[in-house]
């Protein structure tokens, strides 16, 4: 559609931003929607100067990716509850100049476990114990899922665990959860820096469902390896997908075209390959 004077406008902010897909993810499902507005990306350095532009020009959404996740919460009106609990929000909702935040990550980690089998009453092992270990142990564990945390750093995943009354083990106890899922919360694996395992092969138990969030590339070797041991797989991109079209049905009060989401990151992941 035509960008007017009176086009809404998204935004994703961050730095890096240039490198992210949700430009190219959000403009193809307010197209697919036939609904006016134009998504962009923001590198930006100063947030509280980003958060009054936001304010000042009425953006309508805007998604915060690193390093101001966190950061972020302190500068806005109000902050749902699910953001609050997990302790970063990664959307901002500008509702006629009162920005919400809220927490859309842990409820796509959680949609697109769900493409490949049911979480309640299965047990999980989470690697990592940062922010986006954070948000998907929240969304698991409420959902019913018995999780556990692994982290190379022990104490990070003792205090996560502490924090949200969960389980932890230290990496070289992986086997002795006997985990159902596995989810890689890590960086380990990401371009470019693609040959890396985030836990040794022999880990992969092929009864398990594998989930790596990181999705460049869309197979790491983490669910490469996963494939040839006979576990059930689920690629970042669909992570990435789900927190998404719960982003635009917010911002919009549409549903979200998600295959269109999807077939749209999957094209612009597919020439690097």
């Amino acid at each position: 559609m035509p960008i007017q004077a009176h086009t809404p406008v998204y935004a994703v902010i961050g730095d890096p931003v240039a490198h992210s897909l949700s430009p190219i993810m959000h403009n193809r499902a307010l197209a697919a929607c036939a609904l006016p507005g134009v998504y962009v990306g923001f590198r930006v350095t100063d947030l509280p100067a980003a958060i009054a532009g936001i304010r000042a020009l009425g953006i309508r959404g805007v998604s915060v990716t690193l390093p101001h996740k966190v950061a972020v919460m302190a500068l806005l009106d109000d902050i749902g509850d699910t953001a609050r609990a997990i302790g970063a929000v990664n959307t901002i909702v500008n509702d006629a100049g009162q920005l919400k935040g809220i927490n859309t990550d842990g409820i796509g980690a959680l949609k697109a476990l769900e493409t490949a089998t049911h979480v309640t009453g299965r047990r999980v092992a989470i690697l990592g114990a940062g922010g986006a270990a954070r948000a998907v142990a929240w969304a698991l564990s409420r959902a019913g899922a018995k999780v556990a945390l692994f982290n190379r750093t022990a104490d990070k995943a003792e205090t996560l665990a502490w924090q949200l009354n969960l389980q932890w083990g230290r990496m070289k106890d992986l086997s002795a959860w006997r985990a159902e899922i596995l989810v890689n919360t890590t960086p380990v694996g990401m371009a470019p820096g693609i040959g890396a395992l985030p836990v040794p092969e022999a880990v992969l138990d092929p009864a398990m469902v594998v989930m790596d969030i990181v999705y460049n590339p869309m197979e790491t070797a983490l669910l490469a390896a996963a494939r040839r041991r006979g576990c059930t797989t689920v690629d970042g991109v669909q992570m990435l997908v789900f927190q998404g079209a719960a982003q635009f049905e917010r911002w919009t009060g549409v549903a979200a075209p998600v295959t269109a989401m999807r077939l749209a990151v999957i094209e612009a992941l597919s020439p690097q390959f």
